[in-house]
């Protein structure tokens, strides 16, 4: 991956967020220097930082990594698709997975 895309992805949410680079970086306990860099392609964020910032823009590790890696999207999505099913009961499962099924044959 790229690392300006990368810079640009997490510029992209903090900015979502309706937050500063100076506010995630305090909620961050690092520089507003380091946001910076960051987003601008000249410093990547330690796994560390990379699992705060997603639980502060409010997603998982998994959806933050999907949407700065497009070849991880895929595994990001089904593990959503997969946390929404098991909130579900039995009937909705039921429903769903007759839906998917209609809707597969159609493709």
């Amino acid at each position: 991956m790229k690392e300006d895309l990368y810079g640009e992805q997490i510029k992209k949410l903090r900015i979502k967020m309706g937050m500063t680079q100076s506010e995630v970086a305090q909620a961050l306990d690092v520089t507003p220097g380091y946001i910076s860099n960051v987003e601008n392609g000249r410093t990547a964020m330690s796994l560390r930082i990379l699992i705060y910032y997603a639980k502060l823009m409010g997603i998982s590790l998994d959806s933050l990594v999907g949407q700065l890696e497009p070849e991880y999207q895929t595994t990001a999505i089904d593990r959503d698709i997969q946390k929404e099913i098991a909130k579900m009961d039995t009937a909705a499962k039921k429903k769903l997975l007759q839906t998917l099924r209609i809707w597969n044959d159609t493709l």
